[in-house]
């Protein structure tokens, strides 16, 4: 049982060790003090109250120490509450000071907390980044289609990293560029031949206002032809106006049809009046041998200039078939 107790005190002894390590950062508040940063053991057993890690803000103040920056411990600890990266923060401050970019810890702390890499927008204001656009295509004046790709050289701009537009807006203005800058040219060997005429033109129209970035350059990596536009359009136009005329002269034959159709039905009315106006004449002549107003003599005298006037059309229509041989 003594063993069994002393074991217990011994497990309890160290919980409570570690509890008061973990609450009473002893190590960390030598590592501060021997480093040069002036931080009470009272603040770090506060900041573990405040949810706030002793070791992420000691070690940022070292580093910042170190470099030469006067930090605000409180600051520091606001930004932390708020969300924000503060190592990232730190690294960011000391860089800038040693590329000689103004940068203060106000604006540091809010281009974090607007969501950007502020650590990685200083890298970026030393060493340029360069964007590859996806091709381009666009049309010259004589109709040929030219794919452009280019390289966008940029730096971050530290005071429009707040607010300013990203690599989306700044890859969509130099593509409108580069086709307003083609569409612009008389011919695609003119652009072929003056690659670098893109550049100065897009260059020129200040792409960079309102985004996070300062274009430093625009450089033409390829320039591939296309199909010839204009010539498709042409041969469109060509099938559409064709399409139209035959459209037209379909409706053209269809009224002709209609026409043709309309005549002969006339004529076919009028055929059927003529048989029933023939019908008639027998009912006439006999009606007129029955009043009395034809004669027998009359009616053969009518017969013969009948049979006459048949024969006179039968022969000239056999002349005139014989002069046609």
């Amino acid at each position: 049982m003594e063993i069994g107790a002393l074991l217990v005190i011994i497990a309890i002894s160290i919980v409570g060790l570690w509890i008061i390590f973990y609450f009473v950062p002893v190590g960390l508040w030598f590592q501060a003090l021997v480093s040069g940063v002036r931080i009470s053991l009272v603040q770090l057993i506060f900041m573990r109250w405040r949810k706030v890690p002793p070791r992420v803000i000691v070690q940022a103040m070292i580093e910042g120490t170190k470099a030469g920056l006067t930090l605000n411990r409180n600051e520091m600890e606001a930004h932390f509450l708020a969300g924000g990266r503060v190592s990232k923060v730190v690294h960011a401050l000391v860089s800038a000071q040693k590329a000689n970019i103004p940068l203060d810890f106000k604006m540091a702390t809010a281009i974090d907390l607007a969501g950007r890499d502020v650590f990685e927008a200083v890298q970026m204001s030393v060493n340029p980044k360069v964007i590859n656009t996806p091709p381009v295509t666009a049309v010259a004046k004589d109709g040929i289609q030219l794919i452009t790709k280019a390289r966008v050289t940029v730096r971050a701009n530290i005071k429009q990293l707040v607010g300013g537009a990203g690599e989306e807006t700044v890859l969509a203005r130099v593509g409108e560029g580069i086709v307003t800058a083609i569409g612009s040219s008389l011919s695609h060997k003119e652009v072929l031949e003056n690659p670098d005429k893109i550049s100065k033109t897009v260059l020129d129209k200040g792409l960079d206002a309102g985004t996070a970035f300062e274009i430093l350059s625009i450089d033409i990596a390829d320039i591939d032809i296309g199909r010839n536009i204009g010539a498709v359009l042409q041969m469109d136009q060509a099938n559409a106006d064709k399409n139209i005329a035959q459209a037209k002269a379909e409706e053209r034959r269809a009224m002709a049809v209609a026409l043709e159709q309309e005549m002969k039905a006339k004529a076919q009315e009028a055929r059927a009046k003529v048989i029933e106006a023939e019908a008639e004449i027998p009912k006439a002549i006999a009606e007129a041998f029955r009043s009395g107003n034809l004669g027998v003599m009359d009616y053969y005298r009518l017969k013969n200039i009948e049979a006459d006037t048949n024969m006179r059309d039968n022969i000239a229509k056999s002349g005139n078939e014989l002069k046609k041989k």
